[in-house]
């Protein structure tokens, strides 16, 4: 038995005809950007998270640099950040200018709230709080630090569509909320998208602006923007997938459950669940000490793996520049050497997941 990692086409084939008959009905309205599509999108998302306002644009790091870009974040400004995020989060606070700041993950892999004040500085002007593999970070403590330092927070939501802390919907506690609709997200697009969420009306016209050129009135270009506009077949799509994403996340979340539950082998961890967070389940995430030998064993079985993620910003190449060593960030370069995505996806048969299951459990227990 051959088992993806990841298979994007079970859950078009969930679907199919629904997929079909909105692609050929935005075809064949000859509106293909900025139309009623992206609108109606902007609108269902937005009530969806429970914020005023969803604008789309083209994809999760362009919601990103947007994000701060429209609380005039740049130049001089820090920004902290979980050091264990993929490099993206970073990229979006670096392409305007503004410096990182790392802080270790908790035992949950989210930010730990509880080492954000320490790296406070009196040029830090945010908290980007990155909801990872499909749960809430510490919303309260965050909200808090926020608070009482007079601090900005943007929510990346990318792995987070429908996680909820305490109740409240991931996405509608920050300033700004940024979501990616990336093909292999809870809501997933069939191509690069992604969305900027707010209740305040002036970021959202001026990310409306930002997407567009810069342009309010075509041809009135007010600041130098960015051609990022959330397209009408894309825009079509996902409001097809969003009257699906609770049923897709109950099944994930089942998939998970059942991995919870069966796999037996001192030799793997998985993820803890933070109380007061749902976990809506982006992926299956494990630690094992043997992380790269447990690789080449299931790959021996046809079942594939992914790494989320193998390098920390701090020592990518991008990033060399800010002088960071290995051993900086001793829990994050832990984290990178011994996590490990399991072949997880809607449409996963019990068959498959028996399959893997089975396997795991027998990974050097025979030793």
């Amino acid at each position: 038995m051959k088992i993806l990692a990841n298979d994007l086409k079970r859950q078009y084939d969930l679907y199919a005809p629904e997929y079909e008959k909105k692609a050929l009905e935005v075809l064949r309205s000859g509106w293909y950007i900025l139309g009623s599509e992206v609108k109606s999108f902007e609108r269902e998302f937005a009530d969806y998270i429970g914020t005023k306002y969803c604008v789309g644009v083209a994809s999760g790091l362009d919601a990103l640099w947007i994000a701060f870009r429209t609380l005039n974040i740049g130049a001089g400004d820090e920004v902290i950040v979980c050091a264990n995020a993929y490099i993206a989060c970073v990229m979006g606070i670096t392409i305007n200018g503004a410096a990182p700041v790392f802080v270790e993950p908790d035992e949950y892999d989210n930010i730990d709230a509880d080492k954000i004040e320490e790296a406070i500085t009196p040029n830090t002007k945010a908290i980007l709080a990155v909801h990872l593999y499909g749960q809430s970070c510490d919303m309260t403590k965050i909200m808090d630090i926020a608070g009482r330092h007079g601090l900005k927070v943007v929510e990346d939501c990318a792995q987070a569509h429908g996680t909820t802390w305490q109740g409240k919907m991931c996405g509608t506690f920050g300033d700004i909320s940024c979501f990616s609709f990336y093909p292999t997200k809870g809501l997933g697009a069939f191509g690069d998208a992604g969305a900027v969420l707010t209740d305040n009306e002036e970021y959202a016209e001026f990310v409306r602006m930002i997407r567009n050129y810069g342009s309010k009135v075509h041809y009135q270009n007010e600041v130098v923007g960015a051609n990022s506009r959330l397209d009408e077949l894309q825009a079509g799509l996902l409001r097809v997938k969003l009257t699906h994403l609770n049923s897709f996340n109950e099944e994930r979340c089942r998939l998970a459950e059942r991995y919870n539950t069966e796999i037996h082998n001192p030799y793997i961890r998985a993820l803890k669940t933070r109380p007061g967070s749902n976990n809506t389940w982006h992926q299956y995430e494990i630690h094992s000490p043997y992380r790269d030998e447990l690789i080449a064993y299931l790959r021996s079985f046809d079942i594939g793996t992914i790494i989320h993620y193998p390098i920390p910003p701090h020592l990518s190449h991008a990033y060399a520049y800010l002088g960071y060593k290995q051993g900086d960030f001793p829990i994050t370069e832990r984290y990178a050497n011994d996590i490990l995505s399991l072949p997880f996806y809607n449409g996963m048969t019990e068959d498959e997941q028996t399959y893997v299951i089975n396997k795991l459990n027998r990974f050097k227990t025979a030793e």
